[in-house]
């Protein structure tokens, strides 16, 4: 089932509007969610997400961000097959599930997963970045959609659940995966443009992004104006997007959480992302970003395409294939419960290949 989110944009509105973000704004101690990016009618309804039944005050909310490519539909496909699988098991907290398509537009998907349609940033504002709309998206959904839940799990398509999941966040106090690349101190001279000396240390943003995060919704809905404008605002300032490049958005998201107080403990344990690591006994998640090769013999190939290879980038104008052939022996075991699943997942979907 399909949910769209009615939202237009003033004829007179400009791209200025969005680029000038004044640094009170960004830092306010509780913005309100109802945001001038862009404006909402006075007529707008609030769409409902549909979840399943059982209710206790530990469930969660699964979210993913995508957009209607090819290359992010199959991906989205498979991470709810397993969300599916593992939904209602002993030990799970997980609830409902909602993919948020910022492409503006319903696709092919939307009798499969239970989706929200949220407009994209407007025409070049995000400057080539996609992933700046992500925030946008949050704010959408979490300004029009009814979520049953308390908590909500920020999840992304290349991931694949591997167990049940309980309910890892305590209170106003977030879960999260701690990323060894995400490193405020020593970034501290640029993000004290955003999180100045008055906030306290830098110590106080957590070294994560926005995924794999579960956080109360009641959390969220305060974060996500200020992950959005301080997504932006750090695009549009030169010496930061040169900083950060492709994991600003994920800096963003850190400091916005500093902002509002929310801290998040922080679980190593709850992603995996082969072929660096190596077992998936212990996780929840594998995230299957990196690409993985091998030799014949299991030897990992680094830099160089494999004899034996799975990478999610081989497939951006078609799904990958039913029945993967499997890792040869000696290669680690993380990878071959990673092809094995995504095995399980294809073989299981229907018409997937079409």
């Amino acid at each position: 089932m399909g949910f769209r989110g009615k939202y237009f944009f003033p004829i007179l509105m400009t791209l200025s509007l969005f680029l000038i973000i004044r640094y009170n704004y960004i830092v306010s101690g509780d913005p309100p969610l109802r945001q001038d990016l862009p404006g909402r009618r006075q007529d707008d309804v609030t769409i409902p997400v549909k979840t399943p039944s059982k209710r206790t005050k530990r469930l969660f909310h699964t979210a993913v961000t995508a957009t209607d490519s090819v290359y992010s539909t199959w991906q989205c496909r498979i991470m709810y097959y397993w969300y599916n699988r593992f939904r209602d098991e002993q030990g799970s907290d997980m609830g409902g599930f909602t993919r948020i398509l910022h492409s503006g537009r319903p696709d092919g998907l939307m009798d499969e997963i239970p989706t929200f349609v949220a407009d994209p940033l407007p025409s070049g504002v995000d400057q080539g970045y996609v992933v700046l709309n992500r925030p946008w998206a949050f704010v959408q959904w979490l300004q029009q959609a009814h979520i049953e839940e308390d908590y909500i799990l920020m999840a992304e398509p290349d991931h694949i659940i591997v167990k049940p999941i309980p309910n890892l966040a305590r209170g106003n106090r977030g879960a999260a995966f701690p990323f060894f690349y995400i490193e405020p101190k020593k970034y501290e001279q640029v993000l004290r443009k955003f999180f100045t000396k008055e906030n306290g240390p830098i110590s106080r943003i957590d070294p994560i992004g926005n995924s794999p995060v579960i956080v109360s919704k009641n959390a969220l809905k305060k974060i996500a104006p200020t992950w959005m404008n301080v997504s932006l605002a750090m695009k549009n300032d030169p010496q930061t997007d040169k900083a950060f490049g492709w994991v600003l958005e994920m800096y963003a998201y850190a400091v916005s959480s500093a902002l509002h107080g929310v801290s998040n403990i922080l679980h190593k344990d709850f992603m995996i992302q082969p072929p660096w690591d190596t077992e998936s006994k212990k996780t929840y998640i594998i995230h299957y970003t990196y690409g993985c090769d091998f030799d014949m013999q299991g030897n990992l190939m680094r830099g160089k395409i494999g004899e034996w290879r799975f990478d999610k980038r081989s497939y951006g104008d078609k799904p990958p294939p039913r029945n993967l052939t499997l890792p040869p022996q000696g290669v680690p075991e993380s990878v071959v419960t990673l092809v094995t699943m995504v095995n399980e997942a294809t073989a299981n979907i229907p018409n997937w290949e079409s």
